[in-house]
């Protein structure tokens, strides 16, 4: 065996990244053009080539390639790495594949060739980023402060709004691919529409600001993410994730009725500065699922976006069609606003005369005292529950919903001297009123009017009875309006949701999607493909980082649904199946490469 020549040698042991050769395994064809087929699908790659069109500086490599190694480096590693991606492309292919992906048909014979070859993939990388960039900056060393600021500070202006909106875009289109995938096929018909949104820590490699040296990091959009008001923040983004998820509806799904199936996949992604347009960014992944046309139903989120300006989350997720499962602060707990003379109480409109004490049964108390009384709260609420309006309408295209008194209609769940007065009942039927309660009936018992609670009204109003225009709106009229954005009113607009909280009703749907929220957290965080590990995606800056999070996001919703239905028919995803894919809406473009010869050089230094 001859010996490599000792140039060739040092060049070898300073090679980055460096070959296993007992690992290189041949990757098969189908697997190759199947991610091939939703990396197209997604319109990305012809997106990409029509941004880069007449850039400066040669073509290099496609943007199609270095994506496709970067998804196959995550299919097969669990890692976003260019270091995996160069492995993959040039020593683990057959000949088909990589003619598909324009890799020379033998792999670099020399430690040489191998640094050329893995540069010009950094290279390509580095091109896509740069076309992406609202801010481009120098991401090897540490900015001064002042200098990393004004760049920063790009990305909160017009033109960087656009330019980041763009971005979420494009990586929405990738995660998306599966989820087209499983529409077209007809694997999410028993999803109902539930959705769970919440935003995870995505941790970087690079160190926050330093005061002591006054540079900023290289990381010039990251934060500190604070998770379930832990003390320790984590420096980084913060990634929102929505979830398809279901709720269980009625009394006998806790027991014995199971939930209907569906790949539980991830419906959106955006990454950001962490505690920086969190409502405008959940709005944003909901808007982009609303090209695909699925169906609307309960939208659960936690404290973070309930703490939201309405204008940024509650009011145009209700326009999109959704309902609101909330959870509320401490400070936010009990009576909190009114509207038309009916009161808001932990995100519930009530009867003006509730009692007191059950209004305000779940105020004052911090978290840890609430979480402890609990079960002792439980009686107070089910006691709430009669004197809550009753829905009369469903919202409309606008998110406006009817509500009406709980004493009127068919089924009054509380008795109302006012309400008999102002539109007395008459009678359906001749004869005396049926006295005989049928005890062992549930249902009897409760529909009878000595079983419901009976309002108490002011004194003076038994001697001196005001006029239906002297009333409150919710005791005069048939019905009020409460639109989405209640007329500007942000409390109304702000809490209120469409489940009495910590009603079983509530229980039984923000509880299981809030931990659809967690599971799809832990499938992501997971062992084999971690998006929490800095190590697994090593490039730096937020276009970068929002491009390797799309990649792995969207394979993971693959291995989701593949997952789902080998365990279910015990079959894999087949050729058929990804050639299903639909393209985006509105980019129904092939993916048509650009010649070589296309790009202009760039011109000498001066």
């Amino acid at each position: 065996m001859r010996a490599r020549p000792e140039a060739d040698q040092l060049a070898a042991r300073h090679a980055r990244p460096r070959l296993r050769p007992g690992r290189l395994t041949e990757i098969p064809d189908s697997k190759v053009g199947q991610l091939l087929t939703v990396l197209d699908r997604s319109g990305l790659p012809q997106q990409l080539e029509d941004m880069l069109q007449g850039r400066p500086g040669p073509p290099g490599v496609r943007p199609r390639t270095v994506l496709a190694g970067l998804m196959l480096a995550v299919y097969y590693t669990g890692r976003a790495t260019v270091s995996d991606a160069w492995r993959i492309l040039h020593f683990r292919l057959q000949p088909a594949a990589r003619a598909w992906l324009g890799i020379p048909e033998m792999p670099p014979s020399t430690a040489r060739a191998c640094i050329a070859a893995s540069r010009r993939l950094y290279r390509g990388l580095d091109r896509i980023t740069t076309v992406l960039d609202p801010a481009r900056c120098d991401r090897r060393r540490r900015l001064a402060q002042a200098e990393a600021d004004i760049h920063s500070a790009v990305w909160d202006e017009t033109a960087g709004r656009a330019a980041a909106n763009r971005l979420q875009r494009l990586a929405n289109d990738l995660v998306l691919a599966p989820v087209r995938l499983a529409q077209q096929r007809g694997y999410m018909r028993h999803w109902a529409g539930d959705v769970g949104v919440d935003a995870t820590s995505i941790p970087v490699q690079a160190k926050p600001d330093s005061d002591y040296s006054g540079t900023a990091s290289v990381e010039i959009t990251a934060g500190w993410h604070f998770s379930g008001g832990s003390d320790n923040g984590i420096f980084g983004y913060s990634a929102t994730l929505l979830v398809a998820a279901h709720s269980r509806t009625g009394e006998g799904a806790t027991k014995d009725r199971r939930a209907t199936s569906y790949p539980q996949l991830c419906l959106g992604l955006t990454l950001d500065t962490p505690t920086v347009r969190t409502g405008e960014n959940a709005v944003t992944v909901l808007k982009h699922l609303a090209d695909l046309r699925l169906p609307t139903g309960t939208c659960a989120a936690d404290r973070a976006y309930t703490g939201c300006s309405p204008g940024n989350f509650q009011i145009p997720v209700r326009r999109l069609g959704y309902r609101l499962a909330l959870d509320y602060k401490a400070a936010d707990r009990g009576i909190q606003g009114s509207w038309q003379g009916a009161v808001l109480i932990d995100g519930s409109l009530a009867c003006p005369h509730i009692p007191n004490a059950l209004a305000q049964a779940t105020h004052g108390m911090d978290d840890k005292t609430f979480r402890g009384r609990l079960d002792e709260l439980k009686p107070l609420v089910a006691e709430r529950l009669p004197y809550f309006l009753k829905l009369k309408q469903n919202a409309d295209a606008r998110g406006t919903v009817r509500l009406q008194c709980p004493a009127a209609g068919p089924s009054p769940s509380v008795h109302c001297p006012r309400r008999e007065r102002l539109r007395p009942v008459r009678p359906n039927a001749s004869g005396p009123p049926q006295t005989v309660i049928k005890l062992a009936d549930r249902r009897s018992r409760a529909s009878h009017a000595s079983a419901r609670p009976t309002i108490q009204l002011p004194d003076r109003e038994w001697t001196d009875p005001p006029g239906k225009d002297a009333l409150p709106a919710v005791c005069g009229a048939s019905a009020i309006s409460v639109p989405a954005d209640a007329a500007g009113d942000l409390k109304i607009a702000k809490f209120r949701q469409d489940s009495n909280y910590l009603s079983p009703a509530w229980d039984r749907i923000y509880k299981p999607i809030r931990s659809h929220n967690e599971g799809l957290n832990g499938r992501l965080k997971g062992a084999y493909m971690d998006i929490g590990n800095p190590m697994h995606r090593r490039a730096p800056g937020q276009v970068a980082q929002t491009i390797l999070i799309a990649i792995m996001v969207a394979v993971g919703n693959l291995d989701i649904l593949e997952t789902w239905l080998y365990e279910r028919t015990g079959s894999r995803l087949s050729d058929a199946d990804f050639d299903s894919i639909p393209a985006p809406p509105d980019r129904d473009r092939p993916y048509v490469p650009t010649p070589l010869d296309k790009g202009r050089h760039p011109p000498a230094n001066l």
